[in-house]
């Protein structure tokens, strides 16, 4: 597979997909055939206390290939998509001073994207309007919010995920700010440069495939202590990290909100749900080639080779 490496510009391999669809394997897989490193770009996993709940991949699964960006923050320091960006690129400066290809991989549309094309210039923070919806997500819940965000920015709503209370209202903290849909500030043309190619892949599934591998992994978390990893976390709960599916229903069961069984349903079912929120963040870009796992290494060489040929 090294001998379909192109010689001139060096190349980020990005493997997207959404939760349980089989990215990691693939991914260990690909590195071992480039001899090559692996960067982590799920928002999560970047925290040492999230694992079970982030699905963080262990020693065993990552088989001796470096995985940087896994481990590499607390839970207790804030971190974003505008600082992995800038951390990432310097540690892919370095990687490719002695890899030809680096393989870029996470379920987080966001992190890739602030990579492999930077971020929008987003208008500052409003901290009247902010407050003023922390009052009304207190006062009537999420839900009259979501609502809200439907019918001012709708290409918002279908992107984000709406059970992440921080996400809905940043996009309506920008919308009431400025007047214009959140959306709207996602058009920037001048996108920086890179100094290096990007292969862009995205993992997919057949539905019923996917959601029955969705609900196995949620057994296999309950298995291993999702309950009692939540309950440790229980200080830090308002963390963004924290605000989202895996760990937001167990805080439900935690408040006595509903029981277990009805915990574990919303487990799968709000896990389904943000995977189907994946694909249509990847649909958007039509630079991704779709493909399934069984099939994607090959795939991948050809891409591969292509990019070797026309370099």
């Amino acid at each position: 597979m090294n001998s379909l490496v192109p010689s001139i510009r060096p190349t980020l391999l990005v493997v997207a997909g959404p939760t349980a669809v089989g990215k990691t394997a693939l991914c260990v897989r690909l590195a071992q055939h480039l001899q090559t490193e692996i960067v982590s770009a799920d928002s999560r996993q970047f925290f040492r206390e999230l694992s079970i709940g982030t699905a963080k991949p262990t020693p065993e699964e990552m088989q001796g290939v470096p995985h940087h960006f896994i481990d590499s923050h607390s839970i207790q320091e804030e971190y974003n998509a505008g600082r992995f960006e800038a951390d990432a690129l310097a540690l892919l400066a370095e990687l490719f001073q002695r890899q030809q290809v680096v393989i870029l991989t996470g379920g987080s549309g966001l992190y890739l994207q602030a990579v492999t094309e930077g971020l929008d210039e987003m208008p500052l923070a409003n901290p009247q309007v902010r407050e003023e919806l922390q009052r009304e997500l207190a006062g009537l819940g999420l839900e009259p919010l979501v609502a809200e965000l439907a019918q001012r920015d709708p290409v918002t709503y279908a992107r984000i995920d709406r059970q992440n209370p921080q996400r809905v209202l940043r996009a309506l903290e920008v919308t009431r700010s400025t007047g214009q849909p959140f959306s709207s500030f996602h058009t920037a043309q001048n996108k920086p440069s890179r100094p290096f190619d990007v292969v862009k892949v995205v993992l997919t599934r057949e539905r019923e495939e996917l959601y029955e591998r969705i609900d196995q992994r949620v057994d296999q978390m309950i298995a291993a202590g999702l309950l009692a990893e939540v309950e440790s976390l229980v200080p830090y709960r308002h963390h963004n990290a924290l605000q989202t599916v895996g760990y937001k229903e167990v805080f439900d069961y935690l408040d006595g909100l509903q029981d277990w069984p009805e915990t574990v349903r919303l487990l799968k079912r709000n896990t389904r749900h943000y995977a189907k929120r994946q694909f249509t963040w990847f649909r958007r870009d039509p630079a991704y080639t779709w493909l399934h796992p069984d099939e994607a290494e090959a795939q991948i060489a050809k891409l591969l080779a292509e990019r070797a040929a026309s370099a």
